[in-house]
């Protein structure tokens, strides 16, 4: 693993050597002095702290099959109650996104008031709890009550997502204080966890005897991670290499000699000067973060709005075409490899690509252009053989083929033009505002996945 540090702490040779110089002291100055990651715990470590902060949405979105059963065993069928399951993922989707932007705005507003310590372990037990929840009402006959159940779970939806995009706001700030690599790590551990759900959704409904058995195996084994998280993130602050990174800069230069007081270029010397290192307590400067990471917010934003639309409100609803329509690969199987894992692996690729590729850099014209090109997997995903349609009958890709392939590449491009933006944000900004950058560059991302899943709401009911 010292090679692939090696490799991520710095920018791919074909990366613009204007862009990369941007960022690479940031991490330099401390790296030989630093304890070495024995055994690559703390690279681990974020990686499932990665998978941890994506759990509840990846799980709440492959039970697709858990949530139809039991929005539609209610003791009274009405019209809407099916409109409670055909759009199921689009409530999701918003419920999901848009209370999840208040909460970074106020984790923002809090990142010096409250530790980061204190933001990450309350946010994994809110989760755990809510989870433990949704594992209990699987047990529960709700047939009698399948609006209270809907709102229930909604509820639960809003809740733990807000707590999700805490977490996730607050480890990203933290992770920005590491060399890169552990960065990737933390970005490919959230694209494993779609891949570790798609799986293990798989292998429940292969294995148990029935939905409810499991949907019953699948929220256990979430509320068992989620408990391992909390473990390993009160192990992370006592291992060397970790605590080295985690100490205070004003610590740190006494540490070094008191190499860390100069800017790191001529445009982060005067956000140094303006929010000094001891400031505790103060809300962070919001113009310069601004000005330093629009681009690259723009990229993050505009890469998951496109995703957002179509995974999974969309993907999830395209039907096989085959002629068999009892099979199990039409009844069982083709939703959730073709949607589900498909698009998380694919996404998991992309990401573990950034650890060898860095291009376009954070000042590439070409990065939003990339992202506006994938505009065009709207109406690719639209003309698939997506069900019921109510306006748009025409079907032009009427092959099973053709979704595995637009998902695939759909999942690829999330993966790959989404993690170099985050990657960049709190490495081209000084050390003291990194953990406030993080937060930023996560608000960026729900806020895509905001507006895209309030956009996918409005784009399922036109077709």
């Amino acid at each position: 693993m010292e090679s692939q540090e090696s490799l991520c702490s710095t920018p791919s040779p074909h990366s613009e050597e204007k862009d990369s110089s941007m960022f690479r002291p940031l991490v330099r100055s401390h790296f030989q002095q630093a304890p070495p990651d024995r055994f690559n715990a703390v690279y681990i470590i974020f990686f499932f702290l990665g998978i941890g902060s994506l759990l509840p949405w990846n799980f709440f979105c492959t039970a697709k099959q858990y949530w139809l059963y039991k929005l539609s065993n209610a003791t009274d069928h009405s019209p809407q109650q099916n409109d409670l399951g055909n759009y199921f993922e689009s409530y999701l989707s918003f419920a999901s996104t848009v209370p999840s932007v208040l909460c970074l705005v106020i984790n923002y507003l809090v990142v010096n008031m409250i530790s980061a310590k204190v933001r990450v372990l309350s946010s994994l037990f809110v989760m755990l709890v809510i989870f433990c929840i949704t594992t209990i009402l699987v047990r529960v006959d709700t047939s009698s009550w399948t609006y209270g159940f809907f709102g229930i779970t909604m509820a639960c939806v809003v809740i733990i997502s807000g707590a999700s995009n805490v977490l996730l706001g607050s480890v990203f700030g933290e992770v920005g204080r590491f060399p890169m690599r552990n960065s990737q790590a933390l970005i490919s551990g959230q694209a494993m966890g779609g891949t570790f759900s798609a799986v293990a959704s798989v292998i429940d409904l292969a294995a148990a005897g029935s939905i409810l058995d499991s949907a019953l195996a699948y929220f256990l084994m979430a509320d068992i991670f989620l408990l391992i998280c909390i473990v390993l993130y009160l192990i992370l602050p006592r291992i060397p290499y970790s605590s080295y990174y985690l100490k205070s800069l004003n610590e740190r230069a006494q540490h070094t000699g008191g190499e860390n007081n100069g800017p790191v270029n001529n445009d982060t010397g005067s956000v140094r000067s303006a929010y000094p290192s001891n400031n505790a307590g103060a809300t962070p400067p919001l113009k310069p973060i601004l000005k330093k990471t629009a681009g690259i917010g723009f990229s993050v934003f505009y890469t998951f709005f496109i995703s957002i639309i179509i995974f999974p409100a969309i993907s999830s609803s395209i039907k096989p075409t085959s002629s068999s329509s009892d099979s199990l690969w039409t009844t069982k199987y083709f939703v959730p490899l073709t949607c589900f894992f498909l698009y998380n692996f694919a996404d998991w690729v992309g990401r573990q690509i950034t650890a060898w590729i860095q291009v376009p850099g954070p000042k590439s014209k070409a990065l939003p252009i990339l992202v506006l090109l994938r505009t065009a997997f709207l109406p690719l995903f639209i003309f698939c053989n997506y069900q019921p349609r109510d306006h748009l009958h025409i079907v032009f890709f009427d092959q099973d083929f053709y979704p595995a392939i637009f998902i695939c590449a759909l999942g690829l491009t999330n993966g790959y033009l989404g993690t170099l933006p985050m990657i960049y944000g709190p490495k081209i900004v000084p050390k003291e505002l990194a953990e406030p950058t993080g937060v930023v560059m996560s608000f960026f991302l729900t806020l895509g996945l905001a507006a895209g899943s309030a956009f996918s709401v409005l784009v399922v009911h036109l077709i």
